[in-house]
């Protein structure tokens, strides 16, 4: 987060729906939580999941609430569900199939009401990242207005394609889950990322498998999943120099009140810091996250009382 984020506007230099929500103690959760409502575990109907997050953006929380996330296979039935008086949508798409998806995407949403926040791109399996970069480059040639978000393979290449977001000022995505267990990966592995992009000076996002602020088992299916408090905490950690060792005891970190407390005592400048690199990550709730913060004593809940 950047000190602008800290006076209501993201990093991305959207200014948020009010200053109602924001307040010095949580500026930590500003702009933090991506509207995936459409994706699993939610699966929300496009019809529902536009107006829905319109009120969101409309709420007392609306500082908190960044854009919603589409497939770019989506756009085509957006259309209808815009209207020029409700104001553009603000928008990030996903293109799981790579550059010439992405292309698509950044081609078409010109002729739609929307507010492009993000294209965020995957490495096809198999692909060089030098060539990944090469067709990338050509894609968006005339749209370098609009941040891209490069899921970052969880293989050999991942070095390879953290230098390349670097050297060419892209964001990164890691995925943090799914609807498997090999979706998750170990703390070790999360936090060798984490180090990795902070490192680079590469600003992330992560995507599926947040559910809860804290690290948790999940009691439908088992999975342990990774906390998005431990993620900026991590993130904090990295900042500072810490090992790989030190982080995943932090992403592994299961007492929800130690985490909050954490996250309470980082000074002002840290969180800058720590949310600069930590940009966001998708839930298919908004609300949910955010009542368990205001149960965590880490956002006001007279905010949050509209979610309820």
């Amino acid at each position: 987060m950047s000190a602008s984020q800290e006076n209501g506007t993201r990093g991305d230099g959207v200014q948020g729906k009010g200053p109602r929500g924001a307040t010095a103690a949580s500026a930590f959760a500003i702009g933090l939580c991506d509207d995936a409502a459409v994706f699993p575990p939610g699966l929300a109907p496009l019809a529902e999941a536009v107006p829905a997050h319109r009120r969101h953006r409309g709420a007392a929380y609306a500082p908190f609430v960044g854009p919603l996330v589409l497939p770019v296979s989506a756009l085509d039935e957006l259309t209808p569900l815009l209207d020029d008086a409700d104001g553009p949508l603000d928008l990030s798409v996903t293109a799981p199939g790579g550059p010439e998806q992405a292309g698509a995407a950044l081609a078409v949403t010109p002729g739609l009401a929307v507010d492009l926040r993000g294209v965020e791109v995957a490495v096809p399996a198999r692909t060089a990242p030098r060539d990944f970069f090469r067709a990338l480059g050509a894609a968006r040639a005339d749209r370098e207005d609009v941040p891209i978000y490069v899921e970052v393979p969880r293989d050999e290449r991942r070095p390879e394609v953290i230098a390349g977001l670097a050297a060419v000022g892209l964001r990164a995505k890691f995925r943090t889950g799914g609807v498997t267990a090999e979706l998750y990966p170990g703390p070790d592995e999360l936090a060798a990322a984490i180090i990795a992009a902070v490192a680079a000076d590469v600003p992330f996002k992560a995507t599926a498998g947040l559910h809860h602020p804290v690290r948790n088992t999940d009691p439908e299916t088992g999975f342990d999943q990774h906390g998005f408090l431990n993620l900026l905490l991590a993130t904090d950690a990295a900042l500072a120099g810490r090992p790989v060792a030190d982080l995943a005891a932090v992403l592994a970190e299961r007492d929800a009140a130690a985490v909050a407390a954490g996250v309470a005592g980082l000074p002002g400048d840290r969180v800058a810091a720590a949310r600069a690199r930590f940009l966001s990550f998708g839930t298919c709730s908004i609300t949910d996250p955010l009542t368990e913060l205001a149960d965590l004593g880490l956002l006001p809940a007279a905010i949050i009382e509209e979610s309820r």
